[in-house]
């Protein structure tokens, strides 16, 4: 079972419905279950996805959407980036 109790930077806000707002984070289930090249491609794809549809879909709440992935994406390339420069 992943569990995460970290609710700060991109975990600490919700962009969408309510039904996302759950004890465990997609997102978090998903980083447990990838790589993190894996995990990388799927942040940076989603970042790809909600800024290529927001004319088309759902406007600026997609631009947020991008947003929220790109901070998500930030945190996690520099936690691996200060893992690895140790």
């Amino acid at each position: 079972m992943v569990t995460t109790t970290d609710r700060s930077g991109a975990n600490s806000m919700q962009i969408g419905g309510e039904h996302y707002k759950k004890l465990i984070q997609p997102w978090d289930a998903m980083e447990c279950w990838m790589s993190p090249e894996q995990f990388e491609g799927f942040l940076r794809g989603n970042v790809i996805k909600y800024i290529a549809r927001y004319k088309d879909k759902d406007g600026m709440k997609d631009v947020h959407k991008a947003k929220h992935y790109l901070e998500k994406l930030l945190e996690c390339l520099e936690t691996h980036f200060n893992t690895t420069q140790k």
